[in-house]
C-alpha cells in the first residue's frame, strides 16, 4: 500500500504544482470565450464552472479508468507508474492544451485545430479518422453498460433490450440542447462515480490488502506475458487512465460552454487528473482481485460487479454499479455529439435547427447500429472493436500532441515545447509499435517491439526538427 499511496499524493500534488506550471505557459487571460460571444441556445450556452468540471469528467471517463485500468493491473505495478506518469506529463497536459486552444479559437472542434498547425491535409485525414473514432467509441461504450443493465434486471430484460434502451437516449442526448440533459443530469452520474471511487477507495485502506510494490520489481505478471509486452501493449490497454485522444474531441463542448480562460485548468487538467485518480483506485483494487482469484477472468464488468459487492454491500455496490453504467453510457453519447459538430464544422452547417443535426446524424447512427449488430453476432467482434478503438484512441492523441507542440514552437518563447514534445514522441512510439506487434495489427515477433520504437521516435524526432530549423530560419529572415 505505500506505493500505492505515494501514487495517490503525487497525482494531487501533479494538479497543484505542474497544472500551474503548464498554466502558466499558456498565460490565459480575460478575454470573452466562445459561450458568450457565439451563444445559441443548442451548443454554445455558458454554464456554471463546478458543472462544467463534472461534464467533462464525465464525458471523458467513459470505461477507461476503470476497465482499462482493470486490464493494465494484470501487467503489474508498471501500471501504477503508468498512469501517474502518464496522468501528469502526457493526459492532463494534452487536455488542457487542446481545450485552450479550442477556447481561444471560437470553440473549434479537434481537426480544425490540429488543420490550423499540421496543414489542411493533415485536417482532412483527422476530420475522416475522428468521425469513425466517435462512432467507434458510440458503439463499443454501448455493450459494457447493457451488460451490466441486464445482470441487474428480470431476465427478460436481457442485454439486447437494453442495448435498444440506451441507443434510444444516445439519439435523444445527441440531438437536444447541451443544457437540456447533459447539463442537468451529468452531474449526478460524475458523483456517482465519485461515490464508488472514494468508497472504494476507503475499503482499500480498511482491507490494507499486500499490494506489489514498485522495489519488488517491475516484471510482467500478466498470464499471457510471452506474447504480450508491457510496451506497448499496457500503454495502449490502460488508454483513457493515463492519456486519450478521445479526450480532445470532448474539450470543444466544454470549452463552447465556458465563461473565462482561468476556469480551463480545474476543468480541464483537473478532470484528467481526478480521471487518474479513479484509475489507479481500480488498478490497485483489480490487482486485489487478481491475487486473490487469479486472472483467468477476463471480463472486466464481472470484477467491478465481485469487487463493489464484496467491499461495499448490495446498496453501495448498486450506486457504484450505477456510476460505471453511466460514466460509458455519457461518453458514448458526447462522442456522437462530437461527431456532430465536427461533420457540422467541416460542412458549415448552422446546427440551430433540429433538420439539419438530423441530416448528419441519421448516417452516424446507421454506421453505430452495424457495428452493434457486427458486435452481437460475432462472439469475438466487440474484442476486435474495443482493441482497433484503443489503437485509434492513442493514435488521435499522437496527433492533438503533435499539433500542440508546433503551437508552442511557433507561439512560446524557449524550450515551452517540450512539455508536448516529449509525451509527443512516446505516444508515437508507442502507437507505431502496437500495430506493428500487436495480433491485430501486423502482427511482427515481440523482438522487434525496441527496433520498431526507436526508429518511429527517431523519424518523428527527425521530422519536427527539420520543421523546427526551417521555422526558425524563416522567422530570422523576417526580422
Amino acid at each position: 500500500m505505500i506505493t500505492f499511496t505515494l501514487c495517490l499524493l503525487a497525482l494531487i500534488a501533479g494538479y497543484f504544482f505542474y497544472g500551474r506550471f503548464v498554466e502558466r505557459i499558456f498565460v490565459p487571460d480575460d478575454r470573452h470565450t466562445p459561450a458568450l460571444t457565439k451563444t445559441d441556445g443548442v451548443d454554445y450556452i455558458p454554464l456554471p464552472t463546478w458543472k462544467i468540471f463534472m461534464i467533462q469528467f464525465l464525458n471523458i471517463a467513459g470505461l477507461g479508468p476503470i476497465f482499462g485500468a482493470i486490464m493494465g493491473a494484470k501487467f503489474g505495478s508498471a501500471s501504477y507508474l503508468w498512469i501517474v506518469l502518464g496522468s501528469i506529463f502526457a493526459g492532463a497536459v494534452h487536455d488542457y492544451l487542446a481545450g485552450m486552444l479550442s477556447l481561444r479559437n471560437g470553440g473549434e472542434s479537434l481537426p480544425e485545430i490540429i488543420g490550423r498547425y499540421l496543414g489542411t491535409t493533415t485536417k482532412q485525414v483527422m476530420r475522416a479518422f475522428t468521425v469513425v473514432l466517435m462512432v467507434l467509441v458510440g458503439a463499443v461504450f454501448v455493450a459494457g453498460p447493457a451488460g451490466l443493465l441486464a445482470n441487474l434486471t428480470p431476465t427478460r430484460l436481457d442485454a439486447t433490450f437494453w442495448i435498444i434502451v440506451v441507443f434510444i437516449y444516445y439519439i435523444i442526448a445527441t440531438l437536444l440542447p447541451v443544457d437540456k440533459i447533459i447539463g442537468k443530469i451529468y452531474p449526478l452520474f460524475a458523483i456517482a462515480l465519485l461515490f464508488m471511487a472514494i468508497g472504494i477507495l476507503v475499503m482499500l485502506y480498511v482491507h490494507h490488502p499486500a499490494l506489489p510494490e514498485l522495489w519488488d520489481g517491475l516484471q510482467n505478471t500478466h498470464p499471457k506475458s510471452a506474447v504480450l509486452p508491457v510496451f506497448p501493449i499496457m500503454f495502449v490497454s490502460i488508454a483513457c487512465g493515463a492519456i486519450s485522444g478521445f479526450h480532445a474531441t470532448q474539450s470543444p463542448l466544454m470549452a463552447r460552454c465556458m465563461t473565462s480562460e482561468r476556469h480551463g485548468r480545474p476543468i480541464f487538467y483537473g478532470a484528467m487528473i481526478t480521471e487518474g485518480i479513479v484509475a489507479l483506485i481500480w488498478a490497485a483494487a483489480a490487482t486485489y482481485f487478481f491475487h486473490r482469484n487469479g486472472m483467468e477472468e477476463t471480463n472486466a464488468s464481472v470484477i467491478v460487479d465481485a469487487i463493489t459487492r464484496d467491499w461495499l454491500g448490495a446498496v453501495g455496490g448498486v450506486l457504484a454499479i450505477l456510476g460505471v453504467i453511466a460514466a460509458p453510457i455519457t461518453s458514448g453519447d458526447t462522442a456522437f455529439r462530437s461527431a456532430r459538430l465536427i461533420v457540422a464544422d467541416f460542412l458549415g452547417m448552422e446546427q440551430k435547427s433540429m433538420r439539419c443535426r438530423l441530416y448528419i446524424c441519421i448516417p452516424m447512427f446507421l454506421a453505430a447500429i452495424g457495428l452493434l449488430l457486427y458486435s452481437l453476432r460475432d462472439k469475438d467482434g466487440f474484442d476486435m472493436i474495443w482493441r482497433y478503438f484503443a489503437w485509434a484512441n492513442q493514435t488521435l492523441s499522437v496527433f492533438t500532441l503533435w499539433a500542440i507542440t508546433v503551437y508552442l514552437a511557433c507561439e512560446k518563447k524557449g524550450y515551452s515545447y517540450c512539455i508536448t514534445y516529449l509525451p509527443a514522441l512516446f505516444m508515437t512510439a508507442v502507437c507505431a509499435t502496437y500495430i506493428c506487434v500487436a495480433p491485430e495489427g501486423i502482427g511482427l515477433d515481440v523482438r522487434c517491439t525496441l527496433p520498431v520504437a526507436l526508429s518511429a521516435a527517431v523519424l518523428a524526432g527527425s521530422c519536427f526538427s527539420i520543421w523546427y530549423w526551417f521555422f526558425k530560419s524563416n522567422k530570422n529572415i523576417g526580422k
